[in-house]
């Protein structure tokens, strides 16, 4: 193993890296992040620690290439004033970068991601498939767990013929669905590319190469369609509530036109006894 000298003014021992991304929150407020050591604005990427890359992501991802634990420790402790709705449990995505000069930029299934040279913009195309992945793993799980919440409640509704639980438990579930759906379709645009293509359209390739790998349209279209029915979820939970009111309406307007109809008979019926 040699050390690799690129593009990016670091050197890297050996021909082997760790890339890992993490989703640490909502979001990562990048505004006002100067560095003398910037390599990328869009996104934020910089050298860290002894001489690793760090790409920072709007949506709340952090992508360490290179760097030891205790590094990424100390990256991820300085990003904490800057990190909305913390997690605390943290989705993750590693793969191995194997730079080798003679092989063009590819993916072989199971294998490392083998790129020809280390240079900032490979990384940072490789960097944003694993931001996205790692994103797209916890709106996934979010959509999972919502349909857990959901399931017993529809099952029941089906069973019976009414749902569980009262006004409340309905308004419950309508706020989650919308919740779900609110940080799910706001997290990240996976169909867009990363804006280091339009300057090096050669790495469309390598781009592409990751897309297929980490599925990310496939799975950004089964999230769409796991939306469509949040949605449809929660318009059909406000409209269960609305049924309900309607039918509360029309049950006290029938008991008072029943109230007026006695209280009109009652008077009559004194009337008569009276003469």
């Amino acid at each position: 193993m040699t050390d690799s000298v690129s593009s990016t003014g670091m050197t890297m021992t050996g021909t082997r890296l760790t890339a890992r991304a993490l989703l640490l929150g909502d979001r990562i407020d990048v505004a006002g992040l100067e560095r003398s050591d910037l390599l990328s604005s869009a996104p934020i990427a910089f050298k860290a620690g002894q001489d690793g890359f760090a790409a920072l992501f709007r949506f709340g991802a952090v992508v360490l290439v290179g760097l030891t634990p205790l590094e990424e420790d100390d990256v991820i402790r300085s990003l904490r004033q800057r990190i909305t709705g913390e997690f605390a449990r943290r989705e993750e995505e590693t793969a191995i970068i194997e730079i080798s000069p003679e092989r063009d930029d590819q993916i072989p299934p199971g294998g490392p991601i083998y790129i020809r040279e280390l240079s900032t913009e490979r990384l940072i195309v490789i960097a944003d498939a694993l931001a996205k992945s790692v994103s797209l793993a916890r709106d996934e799980r979010d959509a999972a767990a919502f349909f857990d919440i959901v399931e017993p409640f529809s099952r029941h509704l089906a069973e019976k013929g009414r749902h569980p639980g009262g006004r409340r438990e309905i308004l419950k579930h309508v706020g989650h669905a919308l919740l779900v759906r609110q940080r799910i379709s706001g997290r990240v645009a996976v169909e867009e590319k990363p804006d280091v293509l339009w300057d090096r359209p050669d790495l469309e390739r390598l781009y592409a190469r990751l897309e297929d790998e980490y599925e990310l349209k496939e799975r950004a279209a089964s999230l769409h369609r796991k939306l469509e029915v949040v949605g449809d979820t929660a318009q059909a939970l406000a409209d269960l509530i609305d049924t309900e009111r309607s039918l509360r309406l029309e049950l006290i307007i029938v008991l008072l036109i029943v109230f007026e109809i006695f209280i009109t008979f009652y008077q009559m019926f004194t009337g008569a006894a009276g003469h």
